[in-house]
């Protein structure tokens, strides 16, 4: 059995939530034996109906997973592979359909190959708050080595952008991933702070109007 409080915590709600939604399914005809204090449990012979899904939810969500497997790196896109096979696993037959014969493709073309693998050690970095040592090429071509904290990945099209605090300069910078020449972890770490992080990188975008990439000279 589990109590409302180890409820609460691993879904991240209050007690008074695990409380109002025993009531609602109890109410709803779902056999769970409990009660406050004691803990709840689900009743055996009894299971949660599937996840309903409309058509457009569907495939809005192959869509996204083929993407996913298309523009990420190797590691996400292994997740996508593995979160479609679940959601396949858990649709109506009708649904499964639906999934099946979703018309919505991402072809890869193999433009950019060493881009899944700036993506994935980018990723990887903004979970672990990883400083990152990059070497950079601009548009015309001039190197240029930065320390950076990284903060955020971004599409633009068929471009990914990392956006990140440069240490050089002391301000944000993103930096094209196709224009990466090399990215090392430089043993370091950083502590996002409110000035220095993703949330308010965008609140700087929308309040002067520019986008990711010309708020500030990229690299």
């Amino acid at each position: 059995m589990s109590t409302a409080a180890l409820l609460a915590e691993r879904l991240e709600v209050s007690e008074r939530t695990i409380y109002r939604d025993i009531r609602d399914l109890s109410l709803s005809g779902v056999p769970i034996e409990g009660e406050a204090g004691c803990g709840y449990r689900l009743l055996p012979g009894y299971d949660l109906p599937p996840l309903m899904f409309t058509p457009g939810e569907v495939e809005a969500l192959v869509a996204a997973i083929r993407l996913v497997q298309t523009w990420s790196g190797e590691t996400l896109a292994q997740a996508a592979g593995t979160a479609e096979e679940k959601l396949l696993g858990v649709l109506t037959p009708q649904r499964r359909v639906v999934a099946e014969r979703c018309r919505i493709i991402s072809p890869d073309f193999n433009k950019y190959p060493q881009v899944k693998t700036w993506f994935d050690i980018f990723h990887r970095a903004i979970g672990e708050l990883q400083v990152l040592h990059v070497c950079y090429e601009d548009e015309k071509g001039r190197a240029s080595n930065r320390n950076v904290h990284p903060i955020g990945l971004t599409f633009w099209g068929e471009v990914w952008l990392l956006v990140a605090w440069c240490e050089v300069r002391e301000d944000y910078r993103s930096f094209r991933l196709d224009r990466c020449v090399s990215v090392d972890p430089t043993g370091r770490y950083f502590s996002e702070r409110p000035d220095r992080s993703l949330a308010h990188f965008i609140q700087l975008q929308q309040s002067e109007g520019c986008l990711p990439e010309t708020k500030k000279p990229i690299g």
